[in-house]
């Protein structure tokens, strides 16, 4: 099975040596996101909230540059720095995907720059029929 790398449109900086995501076949596996800046490399601490608004963002950036939608992404895996702050992260993660949610792991976690939360998913693209 051939994969193909799927680059987020806004990132200019080098994150690390990986991919944001990979297509093979019909899977789309999305990188650990973080709240990140993808322009300047530098991160954007914020609430809880914000945070993972910014994240998820970053993840539909990437599903939409594979030609899917936040709907086509059934699986995500979910890192919190406190897992105290699970509530308030849920809320806003709830208020993110609006159909029928993906499966979802959450873990507490350490994790770099102080970061509250990292992301990754995992998406399920149909081909468009022209």
């Amino acid at each position: 099975m051939s994969k193909l790398e799927i680059k987020h449109p806004d990132k200019a900086v080098n994150t690390g040596a990986y991919s944001s995501g990979i297509l093979a076949g019909d899977l789309l596996f999305v990188s650990g996101q973080g709240p990140l800046d993808l322009v300047t490399g530098e991160v954007q601490h914020g609430t809880i909230e914000e945070e993972t608004l910014l994240t998820l963002s970053h993840i539909q950036k990437i599903v939409e540059a594979a030609g899917g939608t936040i709907d086509d992404i059934v699986k995500c895996t979910v890192h919190l720095e406190d897992i105290r702050e699970f509530d308030r992260y849920d809320a806003a993660y709830g208020s993110f995907f609006t159909g029928i949610r993906p499966a979802r792991t959450t873990v507490q976690s350490v994790l770099s720059d102080g970061i509250k939360i990292e992301i990754d998913a995992i998406a399920r693209i149909t081909p468009k029929q022209a």
